[in-house]
């Protein structure tokens, strides 16, 4: 698989062991449970910490995490201005994350009610981690996606090309 970003020709990255390639997630996306040790940090406090995180899945992007709401702690999470549509899952609303004394303004989304396929997603946040001080996936430390629409979750276990970079939008 070759992709070209800004005229420069980009090839699948073959998984290395325990590694996935995001060329080899599916369209539609696919949700599924990951069991991996999820922690959220804004503002120098831990504001989400689960073991029931779930990932969606997509064609040539970094995974996003969804957390159960309870993983908030309280106040964390308030309703946002906006919102967007994802052409899989429905319309999505926006939420500021608050910790430590910090606000991320629409730093978060959820599906208020996920379109067929994707209920599992009701009552369930996702999180852009560069807005965050930081988020980490079994200890390891997430690096955000490119671009400040996706929200895909980079660790050590996924590699790309991904997209969101500039150039990247038509893939």
């Amino acid at each position: 698989m070759r992709r070209s970003v800004g005229g420069v020709q980009l090839s699948r990255i073959a998984p290395g062991p325990g590694q996935e390639s995001v060329w080899d997630y599916p369209r539609p996306p696919r949700v599924e449970p990951t069991g991996e040790h999820v922690v959220v940090r804004l503002g120098g406090a831990v504001i989400a910490e689960t073991d029931a995180a779930l990932r969606v899945l997509e064609t040539s992007h970094p995974p996003a995490y969804y957390l159960p709401r309870s993983a908030f702690v309280a106040g964390a999470l308030t309703a946002a201005p906006g919102g967007s549509w994802c052409e899989f899952k429905g319309a999505a609303s926006y939420l500021d994350v608050h910790g430590g004394g910090r606000v991320a303004g629409g730093a978060a989304w959820f599906y208020p009610r996920p379109a067929p396929g994707f209920e599992v997603l009701r009552e369930r946040v996702s999180l852009y981690p560069g807005r965050m001080d930081g988020c980490e996936v079994d200890g390891e430390p997430v690096v955000p996606q490119e671009g400040g629409f996706y929200g895909g979750w980079i660790t050590s276990r996924v590699v790309g090309p991904f997209k969101g970079a500039p150039g990247t939008l038509g893939w």
